[in-house]
């Protein structure tokens, strides 16, 4: 009898998992906006197989985004997304990268770089800004209609420095921020430190911690993500051992920590050593209600209304949606959940110049939606799916903490804005 981790193996690289029931092809939100693309099936576990007989090259391993939308759906469990991703590193083991595949899968090094001073991500923006209206970006390969993130003049990491938390504390919890937090929108990251202090949790973080790899994945560098995975999960299952949750704001971080790394690579065992105390932030928060211990006291009206819109890599999950019971706690609050399937930017899919079209013609509907909608702004998990959802639109997205950070101001919370300050310097 096969031992279990060699049928965990031979199931991961199996593409005969596969029963060709064509049901990928209807959640596929690519093949709905391009005929390029001929679907998830003869992407991933058709052309498998045949590059079992031969080194074929097909270019339609370029048009999958990675969404996860196949595995979702699939009722025999093939990691189709997964090999559509081995396939696209393994045509680049012997060819070179373009150079927006360069640039793209550099977000943890150009963040690190451009936050060290202010200056710098000043610098840094105004030259994106430029670099978009003048199209140079397009000389890189890059998509200048995209909602390019702007980089905060210190990261979250150094801001954490200097915070003071209050307890006392019931808890723990390691804080992933992912490179989005720590380099782009540091202020939520210091919302999470803030909402959960409030909770009696106390926060902490590990600069060890790499990347997830979702944008080197994407770009085909397969090994870079081997070596990321190697080191995060040894580091949070160390937590783990020691009873330390941990939490993250990210849809895609959760999802590559929970999940990912697992149906990659031969990983089933570290990652299980820490992924049932791994949550998505709002799913956190819950777990927290369940337990009696989340503060409903304090919370306030918040007048407003809002558009929520669900990420793709929220869904494979299959945790449902937990900002949106989190959200009903708030007096008067409003939120339409939106149909759109999928907002089309997709990580680093919809900054491509290559796959521009097909993003903003998946991300279409999503847009209509709230262009139409009376609601004064969007509500998402997703870094990346609020930029989107922003862009052209003319209205703001939020991540769910401001919302509940604005009902707890509301309500005039007691003590909720003294529990975390600034340090005296």
């Amino acid at each position: 009898m096969l031992k279990k981790k060699k049928l965990a193996t031979l199931y991961r690289d199996n593409p005969d998992a596969c029963i060709s029931c064509s049901i990928c092809l209807t959640a596929c939100p690519v093949v709905k906006a391009t005929q390029k693309y001929r679907g998830p099936k003869l992407n991933g576990p058709a052309l498998t197989r045949l590059r079992k007989l031969t080194d074929d090259y097909d270019p339609m391993i370029n048009f999958c985004s990675n969404c996860k939308n196949c595995d979702r759906v699939c009722p025999s469990g093939t990691p189709i997304s997964a090999l559509n991703m081995k396939a696209r590193a393994l045509h680049f083991k012997t060819n070179p990268h373009p150079l927006n595949d360069k640039l793209l899968s550099r977000n943890e090094e150009l963040g690190k770089l451009m936050s060290t001073t202010a200056v710098g991500a000043k610098l840094a923006n105004i030259g994106m800004k430029v670099g978009c209206s003048l199209k140079l970006v397009k000389m890189m390969g890059l998509n200048p209609q995209a909602p390019f993130p702007q980089y905060a003049g210190a990261s979250f990491y150094k801001r954490f420095k200097e915070i003071k938390q209050n307890g006392p504390f019931k808890r723990q919890v390691l804080f992933y921020p992912g490179c989005y937090v720590n380099y782009n929108e540091p202020e939520l990251g210091e919302l999470v430190v803030k909402i959960l202090n409030y909770q009696g949790v106390e926060v902490l973080i590990d600069k060890r911690l790499k990347c997830c790899g979702s944008p080197l994945l994407s770009c085909g560098y397969l090994d870079k993500v081997e070596d990321h995975a190697k080191i995060n999960t040894a580091i949070l299952a160390d937590y783990a051992k020691r009873g330390i949750d941990i939490v993250t704001t990210c849809t895609t971080c959760s999802l590559f920590l929970k999940q990912e790394y697992a149906e990659l690579f031969d990983m089933e065992k570290e990652v299980e050593a820490y992924n049932q105390q791994l949550f998505e932030i709002c799913e956190y928060l819950l777990y927290l209600d369940e337990q009696g211990e989340f503060k409903h006291d304090g919370l306030g009206p918040v007048t407003q209304s809002y558009v929520h819109h669900t990420p793709c890599h929220l869904k494979v999950q299959g945790m449902g949606v937990p900002s949106m019971k989190l959200l009903s706690m708030i007096p008067a609050l409003k939120v339409e959940q939106l149909t759109a399937p999928c907002c089309g930017l997709s990580g680093v899919y919809g900054y491509k110049e290559e796959t521009a079209a097909i993003s903003a013609n998946i991300g279409a509907e999503l847009k209509q939606q709230i262009k139409e909608a009376s609601a004064t702004a969007g509500v998402c998990e997703c870094n990346l799916c609020r930029l989107q959802m922003q862009n052209g639109t003319g209205k703001k997205a939020y991540h769910p903490l401001y919302l509940l950070d604005a009902s707890y101001k509301a309500g005039h919370a007691p003590g909720y804005e003294v529990n975390t300050s600034k340090k005296a310097k």
